[in-house]
């Protein structure tokens, strides 16, 4: 299928090469999703470190602000994902374009989570004799051997299947890599741009469209000339030497002969809103196709409770206070003080669990008392915004200099969709025993979200103990069936869930009720209320 356009360009003039067949055809476009419009040229990139430096993860363009560090895909109720990311691989020359077409891809796409990833971030470190050729620029930085395809494959495949990655920044004054490298999560769709995007066949396998982004080599040495006096502080003469010596000849030994194997070739690059238009709807319709409802089981519904689950014994005060805080005329001072007081038990309770290891000291008498100590190095409490954020004051009473952390997730209500919007971990969390905190649980889609956060992050999942005031059988059941490691702590169990996912008898909106606010449409408070 070809596609004529009236415009000039060094490969192809007037014409955007769409070929491919059975999931990566163009077919379905006539069932055209609603997406955002494509807009005017968006700023070209500054910066002297790779695209993975951007913090925070944001694309701010004249209408919203797009997340686009990713979140983790939802998964089902055996911990696994539901489906691969949409990759989508944008190749061309030095200073084409490409991440001005991938800015637009995105702002256009209006799907909710996207990562963009550069190959600039997988440039190979320099050795002392190497940074010294780049110094006097006679290092060839568009050669294949430049990047570190091991790595950078290794991240893709891992980014594809929806597992968090870390993505190195690279520093191109230094020629090195920083220190610290970002963590990225994955997205429903993913992009990834570089000059040597097509150059590598285990990368191809991982891209499910080919983009080339196709610029006339005079426009591209300008926009070089203008990005390395500017953002790398490098002189007119040493730019044209290496663009003659290194950047010309490796565009059209490694670069150019890639575009046969492009599904679009993209003349004009972020000005051609044709060809923009067209990505943006193909892979809508692909989208469309792998998109499954997302269900939570309720066959294990009726069956015994699982052994992971440990509820605290309904002794005449707690069952008091359960009373009182489940009383719907139970004016917001008391809801709030026997909350509290139900908490700080909880917290006591859950601590019970928690490997001890034997160890002697010494009394102000002399004598030796044989008692026990915490069998790690220390705790971490996590709490699942916002309702989750009242126990920390439990928690801190309790365990002295612990150390805190916080993750938001919302309602997506065009797909129902559990997102991951606001992540504050602690460094080092992976060697810590972490309480992860919410209010009530119904349905567990955010406690499984949560979890599946500190998975993500080397958090041992037998060192997850997810503590609730209230929970339903269903969402205890879709926790402990998906991570059967993770112990389940709380006051009380209620059976049923009704049909706006609230827990019955239940408890009400814990949020609303402890802060006397009325919960935005967009809140998921507790998982009540989540669509699957």
């Amino acid at each position: 299928m070809k596609i004529k356009a009236n415009t000039q360009t060094s490969i192809q003039p007037a014409v955007f090469n769409l070929s491919g067949s059975g999931d990566d055809s163009l077919d379905g476009l006539s069932n055209r999703v609603p997406r955002c419009p494509l807009t005017p040229s968006l700023s070209p990139r500054k910066r002297t470190t790779s695209q993975s430096k951007t913090e925070p993860p944001l694309l701010r363009t004249n209408k919203r602000t797009i997340y686009t560090a990713g979140r983790p895909p939802w998964y089902n109720v055996t911990g696994t994902t539901f489906k691969e990311a949409f990759v989508i691989g944008l190749c061309g020359g030095s200073a084409s374009g490409k991440t001005t077409v991938a800015n637009k891809i995105i702002e256009a796409l209006d799907v909710p989570w996207v990562v963009l990833l550069s190959m600039d971030s997988f440039y190979k470190v320099l050795n002392k004799e190497e940074q010294e050729l780049a110094a006097k620029n006679e290092y060839n930085f568009d050669h294949p051997d430049a990047f570190d395809f091991e790595l950078l494959v290794t991240v893709l495949r891992k980014l594809k299947k929806g597992k968090s990655i870390k993505v190195p920044v690279y520093d191109f004054t230094s020629h090195c890599r920083r220190k610290e490298w970002k963590t990225v999560y994955g997205a429903n769709v993913v992009i990834f741009e570089g000059i040597l995007a097509f150059a590598n066949k285990e990368l191809l396998k991982l891209l499910d469209m080919k983009v080339f982004v196709d610029t006339d080599s005079d426009i591209r040495l300008i926009r070089r000339l203008k990005r390395d006096i500017s953002q790398r502080g490098r002189d007119i003469s040493g730019i044209i030497k290496q663009y003659n010596k290194f950047v010309k000849p490796a565009f059209e030994q490694y670069i150019e002969p890639t575009v046969q194997v492009a599904d679009i070739v993209v003349p004009r690059g972020g000005e051609n809103f044709v060809a923009l238009d067209l990505i943006v709807q193909h892979v809508h319709s692909q989208l469309e196709k792998v998109r499954i409802p997302h269900t939570l089981a309720s066959a294990h519904q009726g069956q015994p409770l699982p052994k992971t689950l440990s509820v605290m014994e309904s002794t005449p005060q707690v069952r008091g206070m359960h009373t009182i805080i489940r009383n719907k005329e139970t004016n917001r001072d008391e809801f709030i003080f026997y909350s509290k007081r139900l908490m700080r038990l909880l917290i006591e309770h859950a601590l019970s669990f928690l490997p001890l290891k034997p160890v002697s000291v010494e009394t102000p008498q002399g004598g030796v008392y044989e008692g026990k100590r915490l069998s790690g190095k220390r705790i971490t409490g996590v709490s699942i915004l916002r309702a989750g954020e009242t126990m920390e004051q439990a928690l801190m009473a309790v365990c002295k200099d612990i150390r805190l952390g916080k993750i938001l997730i919302q309602t997506n209500h065009d797909t129902g969709e559990p997102e991951l919007h606001y992540l504050r971990l602690p460094k080092d969390i992976s060697e810590d025993y972490v309480i992860l905190m919410d209010s009530t649980v119904s349905t567990g889609a955010a406690a499984l979200m949560a979890v599946r956060v500190l998975l993500d992050h080397d958090v041992a999942e037998d060192k997850i103990f997810l503590l609730s005031l209230l929970m339903a059988e269903m969402g205890v059941h879709s926790v402990a069936y998906a991570f059967p490691k993770v112990r389940i702590i709380t006051t009380a169990v209620d059976k049923e869930v009704n049909d706006q996912f609230h827990i019955i008898p239940g408890i009400g909106n814990f949020g609303d009720r402890y802060f006397g606010t009325d919960a935005p449409s967009d809140w998921c408070e507790s998982d009540e209320g989540m669509d699957f």
